[in-house]
């Protein structure tokens, strides 16, 4: 290699949606090397423009696996896919079916020589079942009726047996990520302005902003927060607001300059059961990787995210 050339380090996103994307132009900026597999034409066109290299294909099967931009792996290993509608269903094939894949490219990649380092698998708190306005941590059980809350619980347990599978050096880290909102992210908004609000105003409304969470994926990395050998080490994410509904869309309506609307009580489009009340804390994060988000409240977040337009 030539005097004052470095190799550059390589990332490996699977599933480049909202959280995935931005995590790929973050990292290009940082001047990694990034391979992006996504399902969206649309969304491979704007990451290659950016300069990553991308596949498109599904993450469930084995179809990228010898992909050339991905040989010899990868340092650093990132799943952030979404379910991509389709009920349990979809659940099931992009969340556990999506993660064996990845643990499974991860064994085969290290067997032929290659690099497959610390992988950060971003999960939900919708893992969690409590209600009636506790606190939860990391170490409260989880647990659902629901059928794509326990296809997300699987896929944490397949992640976390990335570091056994893949062998020495490898680490495993899940994120439990709130409600995500941010750039582009303005449904919340749209109902306020539209004076009618699904949910309950009295629950409490659990939020993080998307580049927060890319800025503990980067700390957990750089720190190695992750567990070798067996399972993976755990964060919630959330930020410090602990609001209500009713606070963050009475603060809506203000800032918007239109009157309060009416709850609904009824679920969010799309989904089966209205968001239980409960206070994620995020202190494990804090207290681990020294992790503070830029965007502590929801005040911060939507302020930008309305300014943004």
């Amino acid at each position: 290699m030539p005097h004052g050339i470095m190799k550059l380090r390589k990332l490996a996103i699977f599933g480049a949606g909202y959280v995935g994307g931005a995590l790929a132009r973050r990292a290009l900026r940082q001047g990694w090397g990034v391979v992006a597999l996504t399902r969206n034409e649309a969304t491979a066109a704007e990451l290659r423009e950016a300069g990553a290299q991308v596949l498109v294909g599904e993450l469930a099967t084995d179809a990228w696996w010898d992909a050339p931009e991905l040989a010899g792996g990868a340092e650093r290993v990132a799943v952030t896919v979404a379910a991509g509608g389709g009920g349990a269903a979809g659940y099931w094939r992009s969340y556990v079916e999506g993660l064996r894949s990845v643990v499974a490219w991860g064994a085969r990649i290290r067997a032929g020589g290659g690099l497959a380092g610390h992988l950060i698998y971003t999960s939900s708190t919708s893992v969690y079942a409590q209600d009636d306005g506790v606190r939860v941590t990391e170490d409260d059980p989880l647990g659902s009726e629901a059928e794509t809350t326990r296809a997300l619980i699987e896929a944490e347990g397949i992640a976390a047996e990335w570091p056994a599978v893949v062998g020495p050096g490898a680490r495993a880290t899940v994120l439990r990520l709130a409600g995500i909102y941010g750039p582009g992210r303005v449904h919340l908004v749209e109902q306020v302005r539209s004076g009618e609000v699904s949910g309950r105003a009295e629950a409490h409304l659990n939020l993080i902003y998307r580049d927060d969470i890319l800025g503990a994926m980067e700390v957990a990395w750089e720190r190695g927060a992750g567990k070798m050998g067996q399972g993976a080490e755990v964060f919630n994410l959330a930020d410090e607001g602990a609001a209500t509904k009713g606070e963050v869309v009475a603060w809506l309506a203000e800032r918007l300059g239109v009157a309060m609307p009416r709850f609904t009580g009824l679920p969010a489009g799309g989904r089966r059961a209205v968001t239980p009340d409960r206070i994620i804390q995020a202190a494990k994060a804090r207290a681990v990787l020294g992790w503070r988000p830029r965007w502590p409240t929801f005040r911060e977040g939507y302020a930008e995210v309305i300014d943004r337009g």
